[in-house]
């Protein structure tokens, strides 16, 4: 038992080695996923390390989301957003800029998160490119993160000529099966040519999938890391999977949160320089988990104060119990993470 126990810490520290020398290979890969322990915490120390070399002041970029619409053409089976019995909702170029100028002058935030539903529709894309082009004219430090979906490679550059330069497009998962079984009214090729289309057209681009989702093999989970390495991505994230409320694996188990920790910690390693948010989810599943996340290499914190409160049950992601951090809680966590909060741009 003693000689297991040693092999095993010495298989272990290899593959610590290798992750820190660069030159890891897939089963490295599949061990990291698997520490626990003092493994675990070793695995998060050079992820620290990887970051705070890659940012040196250790900073944190602070972000406030604004849920601009619910609508969404596709009807994934992890997520309710947009069933067809929650009413319907779309904010106004006006009223988002009432929003941003608040968030703007009361809170000192000059990055911004618009997330939406999924729609291509072109009165509603056409909405957002009016949307960021009058927020870029009256706040032209301000910098706009978008986060609404598949669109036409026409309908991304009428974005970028607005002058946003960021773009989350999650694959969710870089294996095609998994992707359609989870997201069976969309198409994983065409999600694959938006990411291209948003290189392309010089966007700093983000993307992420999720840990746990049913049917995931953990060899997905090493595609998935691979996947992401291949891209240029600027930004990138691991969400960990929690069963929603009305959904399709609605009673499904959730998600290993340690396992999508320690993901997050290889994608800081695999991704030095990039964004990396603590999510919401984490705190669903573990307590103190957004400080965890800081503590797995993430430098990104997204506060909940954009969304009008009289909407936001109409945006629950996975139920309406969903945990939405305040400018306090998140300034808390980053402090006793060792990082300092920003309201700027860090890429």
């Amino acid at each position: 038992m003693t000689h297991a126990l040693h092999a095993s810490d010495a298989a272990g520290a290899a593959t610590l080695y290798r992750l820190r020398r660069g030159g890891w290979d897939d089963g490295d890969l599949a061990a990291a996923l698997e520490f626990r322990g003092s493994e675990q915490q070793a695995l998060f120390n050079l992820a620290r390390q990887v970051r705070d070399q890659a940012f040196p002041n250790r900073p944190a970029e602070l972000r406030s989301v604004i849920e601009i619409s619910n609508i969404c053409k596709q009807r994934c089976n992890f997520c309710n957003i947009g069933a067809p019995e929650t009413a319907k909702y779309v904010i106004q170029p006006d009223d988002l800029l009432k929003l941003v100028d608040y968030l703007y002058h009361e809170r000192g935030r000059r990055v911004f998160l618009l997330q939406s539903g999924e729609n291509n529709s072109k009165g509603f894309v056409n909405l957002v490119i009016a949307s960021c082009r009058l927020i870029s004219e009256v706040f032209p430090d301000v910098t706009l993160v978008l986060c609404i979906g598949n669109l036409t490679r026409d309908q991304f550059a009428g974005l970028r000529d607005t002058g946003v330069a960021r773009y989350i497009l999650k694959i969710e998962a870089s294996n095609p099966d998994l992707y359609h079984q989870s997201k069976p009214h969309d198409d994983w090729d065409e999600r694959k040519r938006c990411l291209d289309d948003l290189l392309d057209l010089e966007f700093k681009v983000g993307s992420g999938i999720i840990v746990g989702l049913p049917g995931q093999q953990h060899a997905d989970l090493v595609m998935d890391l691979n996947f992401m390495y291949r891209l240029p991505l600027a930004m990138v994230s691991a969400t960990v999977f929690v069963p929603g409320a009305g959904t399709v694996y609605e009673r499904e188990p959730p998600g290993d949160v340690h396992t999508t920790l320690n993901f997050m910690a290889l994608l800081r390693i695999m991704h030095p320089g990039a964004l990396m948010p603590t999510t919401s989810s984490l705190e669903k599943l573990l307590p103190d988990g957004q400080f965890w996340g800081l503590m797995a290499g993430a430098n990104s914190l997204t506060v909940h104060d954009g969304t009008p409160e009289r909407l936001q049950s109409l945006f629950p992601i996975y139920d309406n119990k969903r945990f939405r951090p305040q400018d306090d809680q998140l300034l808390a966590i980053a402090t006793k993470a060792g990082l300092h909060p920003v309201n700027r741009s860090l890429i």
